[in-house]
């Protein structure tokens, strides 16, 4: 098995460009791999399309991407949390677009695209704005939207321990919606608190096994 281990954000963020989808872990904080987050701002991509659980909080993480202007679109299920100031005074001025999407059915989007499906039919949004543009099917008496697969170019997700050779290991909540997005993307980054020896890993803990993850960095604080 390969050494999935990177020595830098740098490193771990290489090939991100200009317009691609990067889906982003966390819900709320917990989960978040804010270096990475932080470190696309190193990089020279823009035009960004995010795919995340909200929108961000202050001014660090995804907030920052948005306030420096890299986030052309973001898909979402809730853009204004608490203290979600840089989305919402983007958004009043038509500087980012919003594609909103229920929670569950975000996860299910992207569970179908890292299984290989064409999608899926969901009672969810029937008759309401989010069922626009879509096709909509009666499966016993009830209206079925039909809902797309989402995937994306970078899967940007975080975890407590990882292998070298990228099984991962995460920390109760802060799972939330890593172990999906691992799945869904061309180039899945882990974000690590600790790194350690293949074998060292209780298996029956592994929730995302390594063949799904391209790059471990381990995090670093980031002023």
């Amino acid at each position: 098995m390969p050494d999935k281990r990177v020595a830098s954000y740098d490193e771990a963020l290489a090939g991100l460009d200009d317009g691609m989808t990067v889906m982003i872990g966390g819900f709320g904080d917990a989960g978040v791999p804010f270096g990475l987050v932080e470190a696309v701002l190193d990089t020279a991509a823009h035009d960004l399309t995010l795919v995340c659980n909200n929108a961000g909080t202050g001014e660090r993480g995804i907030a920052a991407l948005l306030k420096a202007g890299r986030v052309r679109r973001i898909v979402c299920s809730y853009p204004r949390s608490s203290g979600s100031h840089v989305f919402d005074a983007l958004y009043k001025a038509g500087r980012i677009e919003l594609e909103l999407v229920p929670q569950g059915t975000l996860v299910e989007r992207i569970r179908c695209a890292g299984a290989g499906l064409g999608g899926f039919y969901s009672p969810v949004g029937a008759g309401t704005d989010l069922a626009a543009g879509k096709e909509v099917r009666d499966i016993d008496g009830r209206a079925h939207v039909l809902e797309r697969p989402l995937g994306a170019d970078f899967a940007l997700i975080a975890a407590a321990r990882a292998d070298t050779w990228g099984n991962l290991v995460y920390a109760r909540a802060a799972r939330n919606f890593g172990p999906v997005m691992a799945t869904a993307a061309r180039v899945v980054v882990a974000e690590v608190r600790e790194i350690v020896a293949p074998g060292t890993l209780d298996p029956e803990c592994v929730v995302t096994p390594g063949i799904f993850v391209d790059r471990v960095v381990m995090a670093e604080a980031r002023s």
